[in-house]
C-alpha cells in the first residue's frame, strides 16, 4: 500500500539522521574525554570552549530522544544553586570550566585538596557521552512512536480528503479513498499484533477475518467492519448500484472512529 510506504520510508530515514547525528556526538564526547582535563589555565580554556559546543547539541539529543534522563545528564554539568558544601559529588563540570579550581577546597590540613577535581570532570563527562550512547537502544521504540505520528497525520488528512470528495458529489470516489485509509489501518494493526496474513493482496474483509480469528476482534466490532467492507465495495465497483451520501458519509465517519478506537 501507498501509505505505508511513504510512513515507512519517512521513518527509515529519520533513523539514518538520529543514527548519524548520534554517533557524531558520541565520537565528538570521546575525543573531549582524551583531552588533558587539568586545572590548568590553557587546558581549562581548550577544554571549555569544545566542550560548551558539545554540551549543546548533546542536551539537545537528550531532551529529545531520552526525556527521563535529561535530569541525570544535567546534573553532571550544572551545579545545584541549592548546595551547602562542596565536594566530589557536588562538585559539576560547570564548577571547572568557569575555574573553579582544586586550591579553593583544601582539606583542614592545608596541605592537599580534599579531591581531584580533574578525575571527577572526567567521570562525569563520562557519564554524560554514556547517556548519549544510551539513546541507540531506544530507536526502535522511539521510531515506533514516530512512525504512529505519521501514519495518524496522514491518514487524518486523507480522512478530509475524503469527506471534501464526499461534499461535493464525489461520492465514489470519497468512498473509496476512505476504504484505502481503513485497508491501510487494518494491516496496521495486523503488524501490531503479528497477525499473518497469507493473501498477497488482502482487503478490508481479509484483514477483519483474520483479526476475528485471533481474537484481537471481537464478534460486534468484526460485523461493524464488514458493513464498512460492503460499502466500500459499492464504492469500489460499478457494477454494483450506487452507494448513497448516507453510506459514504457512514464510512467516513467509521474510519474516522476506526483510526481512534482499533489498535
Amino acid at each position: 500500500m501507498t501509505l505505508k510506504g511513504q510512513t515507512g520510508n519517512a521513518a527509515g530515514s529519520t533513523r539514518e539522521r538520529i543514527e548519524l547525528e548520534l554517533s557524531e556526538l558520541i565520537g565528538d564526547g570521546k575525543k573531549l574525554l582524551k583531552l588533558p582535563i587539568d586545572a590548568k589555565a590553557g587546558d581549562i580554556l581548550e577544554f571549555t570552549t569544545i566542550y560548551q559546543h558539545w554540551y549543546t547539541r548533546a542536551l539537545a539529543a537528550v531532551r529529545s530522544l531520552l526525556p527521563d534522563r535529561l535530569d541525570e545528564f544535567r546534573r553532571q554539568y550544572e551545579r545545584d544553586p541549592r548546595r551547602k558544601s562542596v565536594d566530589a559529588v557536588s562538585y559539576t563540570i560547570q564548577d571547572f570550566t568557569q575555574g573553579v579550581q582544586a586550591s579553593t577546597f583544601f582539606s583542614t590540613s592545608g596541605r592537599e585538596p580534599r579531591f581531584d577535581i580533574n578525575s571527577v570532570c572526567y567521570v562525569k563527562l563520562n557519564s554524560q557521552v554514556e547517556i548519549v550512547s544510551s539513546a541507540f537502544s531506544r530507536l526502535d521504540s522511539l521510531l515506533a512512536d514516530l512512525r504512529g505520528i505519521l501514519q495518524a497525520d496522514l491518514f487524518d488528512s486523507e480522512v478530509e480528503a475524503a469527506r471534501h470528495l464526499a461534499k461535493n458529489g464525489h461520492l465514489r470516489a470519497g468512498g473509496a479513498v476512505a476504504g484505502v485509509v481503513l485497508e491501510a489501518h487494518l494491516g496496521e494493526v495486523c503488524t501490531s499484533h503479528s497477525v499473518v496474513i497469507k493473501k498477497r493482496d488482502p482487503h478490508i474483509s481479509d484483514y477483519n477475518d483474520a483479526l476475528k480469528q485471533a481474537s484481537v476482534f471481537d464478534v460486534p466490532q468484526w460485523r461493524w467492519l464488514q458493513r464498512l467492507a460492503d460499502i466500500r465495495n459499492l464504492c469500489d465497483h460499478k457494477k454494483q448500484r450506487d452507494p448513497t451520501l448516507d453510506e459514504v458519509n457512514e464510512l467516513i465517519d467509521a474510519v474516522d472512529r476506526a483510526l481512534k478506537t482499533l489498535r
